[in-house]
């Protein structure tokens, strides 16, 4: 019988264990478990002292140099003392693996582990903490240049208001307000003197659920899978605007906003024309993971429905409003 095709597979621990042990040279006492399934597949190796995270990409996800430049980037960061996940060669020195799966080949990556846990709600000591390592990756990542996406407005916004189209109807209020607030987001962008505005490598999806906490002030990040090139302002307005959605008491937010801009100040500095972009920087990676959404549909998406859109816009709707009503001195 002919074994029929399929878009995208889930490893089996005990083969994908085997296949690590033998690969890394690992004792028999180390155990390989699914963590978690998404646009890649995350399985922990542990041996209840040593724990390890190994990242199985999905099928045509990213390109084998792609990944290259995200692991070059991580072991630059390490060799700058900065507290990051970073990669772990195996026994014949190779940091890339590749597996035949059923849809094709997928390639994977053993990262170490970051010790901690996910704080979802921050104290603004860790909030000061996070914004202090920000800086300090940005600091090395400013004005370099790897071979991944450049995340400009155009792919922001325009593309991936193009893939969210198939799916919706533009006469939506909802769409209409994506179309609209891209043209304005991309014109701002666009206008906005970019010697003020730094550019360099950015991760581009900093936020509680990518970083470990360890008392209250280690912080570790991992997760660079959407790291390319951008505006670093991206990344600062990205966790702002996470943290808005944390934090409903705005005067909370506020708080822990101005510890987090204080501990990246604290650094280096951001220039007015940054911080007056921090409200669209969060709005058009909000709109960019959407349009993923969209393009990684065929997985696992079944919540892409109107309902969801209504709600994930709604979302950005208020982030725009909360600033458009400060800047105008109106109470929150």
């Amino acid at each position: 019988m002919t074994t029929f095709p399929v878009t995208a597979s889930t490893l089996s621990e005990t083969a994908l264990g085997n296949f690590i042990k033998e690969k890394y040279q690992l004792s028999e006492k180390f155990n390989c478990q699914l963590f978690r399934t998404g646009v890649n597949h995350t399985y922990f190796i542990s041996d209840n002292e040593t724990k390890f995270v190994f990242r199985v990409y999905c099928h045509q996800w990213r390109t084998k140099i792609e990944i290259e430049q995200e692991l070059a980037l991580l072991n630059l960061l390490r060799k700058n003392a900065l507290s990051v996940s970073y990669p772990i060669s195996d026994s014949n020195g190779n940091f890339i693996q590749e597996i035949n799966a059923p849809e094709g080949i997928r390639y994977a990556v053993l990262f170490s582990f970051a010790k901690g846990e996910k704080m979802r709600f921050m104290s603004n000591e860790t909030c000061f903490s996070i914004g202090f390592l920000m800086a300090k990756i940005h600091n090395v990542t400013e004005s370099e240049k790897i071979d991944r996406v450049n995340y400009d407005a155009e792919l922001l916004l325009n593309e991936s208001y193009n893939k969210i189209k198939p799916f919706f109807d533009e006469d939506l209020d909802e769409m209409k307000f994506l179309k609209a607030i891209g043209s304005k987001i991309a014109k701002r962008m666009n206008e906005s003197d970019l010697l003020e505005n730094k550019k360099g490598i950015v991760h581009l999806d900093i936020w509680y659920d990518n970083l470990s906490v360890n008392n209250e002030n280690e912080i570790t990040i991992f997760d660079f899978d959407n790291c390319g090139n951008g505006l670093l302002i991206l990344d600062v307005g990205y966790f702002c605007k996470q943290l808005f959605f944390i934090e409903s008491d705005k005067n909370e937010y506020e708080s822990k906003v101005k510890s987090f801009l204080n501990g990246y100040q604290s650094i280096r500095n951001l220039s007015e024309k940054e911080i007056e972009l921090i409200p669209e920087a969060g709005a058009s990676i909000f709109v960019f993971y959407l349009g993923v959404q969209a393009q990684r549909f065929d997985w696992s998406n079944i919540f892409f429905t109107e309902n969801y859109l209504k709600m994930f816009v709604g979302r950005i709707r208020n982030w725009i409003d909360y600033y458009e009503k400060r800047q105008n001195g109106e109470k929150q």
